[in-house]
C-alpha cells in the first residue's frame, strides 16, 4: 500500500517518517524541491535520534529512508496511492482545491483524508463527486512522538473509510479517537480554550509567560505550557483557528488583541525565531517583551 503525503512542512513530514516506519511506501509531494529536501533532512534527523537513543536501529532508519521518496508533481504523488493524507496550510480555499486535485488523479478506491486542526471536513469533502472516501485525520506536533490521532467523520464519510482511517492510524501505532465534524472538533477546540485564556491573563498582568507555563506543566502535568504550545503552533495558525472557531461557535472564542498584535509585527512563533519567546535553533532562549506591564 502506498502512502502519499501532500505537503513536506512539519507535520507532513511528520506523518511520512511515521508512515514510512510502519514499513508503507510513501510519497511526499510539495511545491518545491527545496521544501522537500528540507521536510527529508528533518525525517533523517528525527530518525538518528531515534537511533542515538536506542528506540531504533541504523538498519530500521535505512530502511524507513528508503521507502520514501518525493515529487513536486501531484498527479506522479497520487496515482498509485491507497491513501492520501493531505497536510497543506490551513485555509479552506487551498484544501478544496487539493481535494479536487487529488481526486482526478488518484485510484477511485482512494481514501483521502486532510490533517487539518479545526475546519469543516464536511466541506472540504463536499467538492468530491464521491465524498464518502474523504476524513479528517488530525495528528499532533511532533507526529512521531504524540501517540494521538483525532479521527474527524464528515457528514459524508462512509463506514468503509472509518474503518480503513481506523487501521491506518493503528498501524502506524498511533491511538486512534473518532469524533463527528464540528468546529474545532475535540482537541482543537479545548486546548485552544486553554491557550486563549493564557494569553488572556498575559494581557490581564496576572503572569508571565513563564509562570502561566510552569503553572501547567507542573501543576497539570502538561508536557508544554500553553503560551510555549502557542509560539511552536505559530501565532498565525492560532489566531485562525480562532477567528474561525469565533465565527462558528461564538464570543468566548475572540481572539485577544495581544495575539493579534505580535501576529501584525510578524512574531509568529518559533518559526519566526520570537513569538511571546525569543527562539534559537528551535529552542527557547528569552522571553519576548517586559511582561510587568501589559
Amino acid at each position: 500500500m502506498r502512502v502519499s503525503v501532500l505537503g513536506a512542512g512539519t507535520m507532513g513530514h511528520g506523518i511520512a517518517q511515521v508512515a514510512a516506519m510502519a514499513g508503507y511506501d510513501v510519497t511526499i509531494r510539495d511545491i518545491e524541491e527545496s521544501i522537500l529536501e528540507s521536510g527529508v533532512d528533518a525525517i533523517e534527523s528525527n530518525l538518528q535520534g531515534g537511533v542515538d537513543r536506542d528506540k531504533l536501529t541504523a538498519e530500521e532508519k535505512a530502511a524507513a529512508l528508503d521507502r520514501i521518496e518525493t515529487t513536486t508533481s501531484l498527479p506522479d504523488a497520487v496515482g498509485d496511492a491507497s491513501f492520501v493524507v493531505e497536510a497543506v496550510p490551513e485555509r479552506m480555499d487551498l484544501k478544496r482545491e487539493t481535494f479536487e486535485e487529488v481526486a482526478a488523479n488518484a485510484p477511485a478506491e482512494a481514501v483521502i483524508a486532510t490533517n487539518t486542526s479545526s475546519l469543516s471536513i464536511t466541506e472540504i469533502a463536499s467538492v468530491l463527486d464521491r465524498p464518502g472516501r474523504a476524513i479528517g485525520l488530525h495528528f499532533f506536533n511532533p507526529v512521531h512522538i504524540m501517540g494521538l490521532v483525532e479521527i474527524v467523520v464528515a457528514e459524508q464519510t462512509d463506514d468503509a473509510t472509518v474503518e480503513a482511517a481506523t487501521e491506518f492510524v493503528e498501524a502506524i501505532d498511533k491511538e486512534p479517537v473518532t469524533v463527528t465534524d464540528s468546529a474545532g472538533f475535540a482537541s482543537s477546540r479545548l486546548g485552544v480554550a486553554v491557550g486563549v485564556e493564557a494569553i488572556r491573563m498575559l494581557e490581564e498582568g496576572v503572569a508571565g509567560p513563564e509562570d502561566i507555563d510552569a503553572a501547567m506543566e507542573l501543576g497539570y502535568n502538561h508536557p508544554m505550557g500553553p503560551i510555549e504550545l502557542c509560539d511552536v503552533v505559530g501565532l498565525d495558525v492560532r489566531l485562525d483557528i480562532l477567528e474561525y472557531l469565533r465565527e462558528e461557535l461564538g464570543e468566548r472564542f475572540r481572539p485577544p488583541q495581544l495575539l493579534k498584535r505580535k501576529v501584525r509585527a510578524g512574531k509568529l512563533g518559533r518559526k519566526s525565531g520570537e513569538g511571546f519567546y525569543v527562539w534559537e535553533d528551535g529552542e527557547v532562549v528569552g522571553v519576548s517583551g517586559d511582561w510587568g506591564e501589559q
